[in-house]
Parts: structure tokens; C-alpha cells; sequence
């Protein structure tokens, strides 16, 4: 059984009536609303508030707003004037029933006339729609014909270009070689009428001196050694510099202070040969026992990227992530000055963190 809402508020002007309803705790979005010209009902369980107006009201024009704890709402009369009461005074049980069901029935066929106003509209968009593409298509296709017509056009006169062409070389080179047969027919006729002037001729030929050809010789050139493969920038040789001095450190910084690594073999206190069997191991399908290696090696030798970034492939295998971060990282703080002896570390590094980054879905840091 619902709870009557009786503390209510409303005021009134000639032309607009101002009802204030309490919603007693109710959330907002849990209200129900129901508007005609002579009922108003706003149902939020377990609460009911309901009026049967005293005179009739526009409905398209009335507003219901529902926040700050109330529902407000502002009705419009159809006729100017200053009610009396806000409610039907001595209404009997059957009038509110009677009013209350033709209400509620005027409120159905409003809202099956708003539905099939509204598929009856939509049917006219998609109609409309329909016709603007099939508008736009015709459009596109005859946009296209005419391309391939003037496609067409340009092709037959470009042909034809070609086939002029074709035929004026034809005809130069016909002329040149009627040319030469009659220069070569003269000149024949011309050798045979005055041998003496033959006989000049390869006389002057044998008389030009020519000079002699220059004698074979070799140039020997010497190249600096450099160790890496591009060219010697005087603009990059501090960076150069700076990171084969800190190879040098790495290959001589062996760690083997700590008892605990007094007791290894001599190869196994070497990080380049456990660095190699690391890489056996991981081509093999142990990567457990990889980072085992390369973890010694790194105890022995932290200042080598090439352990970090080869420890960093191993974690990826075994999909420690976030541990796959920390070699990529910790190789790329080793792998400095940016050089070109080094852009493939660097490249395996950046590759290897951004895919943990995207594994772990974070996907604006892998990018």
C-alpha cells in the first residue's frame, strides 16, 4: 500500500501553476512521472502523490523536473485564471476512479500515437536516407564513368601521339640513310676519279702524331682502423669515445670479491663464457636455467648491457613482465652514448620493453 504524499507546496500565477513535491530520501532515477490535461501522478515507492486538477492543463507545454531532493513541476493553463483550489474539492471515490482510468488511458493512446509517429518517421528518414545514397551513388558511378572516358580519350591521343612520332622517326631516319648512300656514292665516284688526291689524303693521315698513352701506375692507400662500421664524424667522435672506454670498463669490471663465487671454476668466473652459455641454454628451451646464468655473470660483471638485454629475453619467455622492463631499462641506461655500434642493442631493448608493456596492457607506454 503506497504512502499518500501530503506535504507538498504549490503556488500559482493567471497563467502557470509551481508544484513542489518532497522525494523523502527516494533516489531520483527510482521516480515515476505521469502528466494529462486533469491528472498529475508521481509515483516513488513507497511514497504516491497524486492531484485531480481543478481545470484542465497543456500538457506539451508543462515541464516536470526531478533533482535536488524534490519534483517540480510547472504546468501551463489552457485558460488564464486564479484557481480556487489546486484539486477537484469533494470529489467521490468513483469520480477519481473514472478520472484516474481515463487518464491512464489517454496516457497509453499517447504513447502509441508517439510510437507510430515515431516509426512513421523514421521510416521517412531511412526512406530519405535510402534515396540520398542511392542519389550519391549515381553520382559516384557517373563520376567514375567520365573518368574512365577521359582515361579513354587520353590514352587514344596519346597513342596516336605515339604513332606520329613513330612515323616521323621512321622518316628521319629513311632520309638520313638516303642521305648517306648518296654521300657515299659521291665520295666513291670522287676517290676514283683523282687517285692523286687518295694518295694525299693517307699521306696526311700517317703524318698526325699521336700522343703517347700515360704509363700504368698504382696509389696505395692506408685506412685508419675504426671499429665502427660507419664513417669518422669529428661531431660524434666524443660519443664514440665515451662508450669504448665504458666497454673497456665492462670487460674489466669482474666482480669475484665475494666468497661465495671464490669457490667457481675459472671458466665459470668468466661473464663473456657465461654469457655464451646463456645463449646456449635459451636456444635449447631453458630459460630458467639461462637467467641463472646470466645472473651470475651479472654478479661477476653489472656494467655489460648485453647481460641485461639477454636476461630481458629470457623473463619475456617466462612472462615475468614486469622483470623484462627492468633489463630492458637497466641495458639502455649501459647502452650510452647513443652509437651505431650499438642501435641493434638498443632496437632489441625498445622492442623487448614495449612488448612487456603491452602484454601487461599498457599500451601507451609499449607505444
Amino acid at each position: 500500500m503506497p504512502i499518500l504524499v501530503k506535504d507538498y507546496t504549490w503556488q500559482q500565477t493567471e497563467k502557470e501553476i509551481f508544484i513542489s513535491v518532497p522525494l523523502k530520501g527516494v533516489a531520483a532515477g527510482a521516480s515515476n512521472v505521469m502528466c494529462t490535461e486533469s491528472y498529475i501522478k508521481a509515483n516513488f515507492t513507497p511514497f504516491l502523490f497524486e492531484v485531480f486538477l481543478f481545470a484542465p492543463i497543456d500538457v506539451d507545454r508543462s515541464i516536470t523536473k526531478i533533482g535536488n531532493g524534490i519534483i517540480l513541476f510547472t504546468l501551463y493553463k489552457q485558460e488564464p485564471s486564479i484557481w480556487d483550489s489546486l484539486s477537484i474539492a469533494n470529489a467521490d471515490k468513483e469520480t477519481m476512479k473514472r478520472l484516474r482510468e481515463n487518464a491512464i488511458t489517454r496516457v497509453q493512446e499517447k504513447a502509441k500515437e508517439d510510437a507510430q509517429s515515431k516509426a512513421a518517421r523514421k521510416r521517412e528518414n531511412e526512406k530519405y536516407s535510402l534515396e540520398i545514397m542511392m542519389k550519391i551513388d549515381e553520382e559516384e558511378r557517373k563520376r567514375i564513368e567520365n573518368l574512365k572516358e577521359e582515361e579513354r580519350r587520353k590514352a587514344s591521343e596519346d597513342l596516336e601521339k605515339f604513332k606520329d612520332q613513330q612515323r616521323l622517326e621512321e622518316q628521319r631516319e629513311q632520309k638520313r640513310k638516303e642521305e648517306e648512300k648518296q654521300r657515299n656514292a659521291l665520295n666513291k665516284s670522287m676517290f676514283s676519279d683523282s687517285p692523286k688526291s687518295s694518295i694525299q689524303a693517307q699521306k696526311h693521315k700517317i703524318e698526325k702524331v699521336v700522343p703517347p698513352t700515360r704509363k700504368c701506375g698504382s696509389i696505395k692507400i692506408q685506412f685508419t682502423p675504426r671499429v665502427f662500421p660507419t664513417a669518422l664524424r669529428e661531431s660524434r667522435m666524443a660519443e664514440e669515445e665515451e662508450w669504448l672506454q665504458k666497454q673497456a670498463e665492462a670487460r674489466r669490471a669482474i666482480n669475484t670479491d665475494n666468497l661465495d663465487l671464490q669457490d667457481l671454476k675459472e671458466e665459470e668466473k668468466n661473464p663473456e663464457w657465461l654469457k655464451d652459455k646463456g645463449n646456449k641454454l635459451f636456444a635449447a628451451g631453458d630459460y630458467l636455467a639461462a637467467v641463472n646464468a646470466l645472473n651470475l655473470a651479472i654478479r661477476l660483471n653489472d656494467k655489460m648491457p648485453t647481460l641485461y638485454l639477454n636476461r630481458s629475453a629470457c623473463h619475456l619467455k617466462l612472462r615475468n613482465l614486469h622483470k623484462t622492463i627492468e633489463d630492458a631499462s637497466k641495458a639502455l641506461e649501459l647502452l650510452t652514448p647513443p652509437v651505431p655500434d650499438n642501435a641493434a642493442a638498443r632496437l632489441k631493448a625498445y622492442v623487448r620493453r614495449g612488448t612487456a608493456f603491452c602484454e601487461l596492457e599498457l599500451y601507451v607506454e609499449g607505444r
